[in-house]
């Protein structure tokens, strides 16, 4: 796994998340609403950071299997693998 993807992803959620405790043991298992504690609703935003910040596009059968960190970084690398 990408040590400086999974570094971008956590200054990310830093955002989003109240959960500091856990963003500093994070592990790719965890799962963004249950685990994290990232509101629904904030979903969308993380993905337009995570745009920005790896200069990618996610579609939206992507984001029907966004469910644990894990799934964030492989979307990621099959992205910048693909361009």
């Amino acid at each position: 796994m990408n040590q400086d993807i999974l570094s971008k992803i956590t200054e990310i959620l830093k955002k989003y998340s109240f959960e500091k405790k856990t963003l500093a043991n994070i592990k790719p298992e965890m799962k963004l609403i249950e685990d994290i504690k990232i509101n629904s609703a904030r979903i969308v935003d993380i993905v337009l950071d995570v745009e920005e910040a790896f200069d990618i596009e996610i579609d939206d059968d992507s984001l029907e299997n966004l469910i644990t960190i894990k799934n964030l970084i492989e979307i990621i690398e099959n992205k910048t693998e693909a361009e």
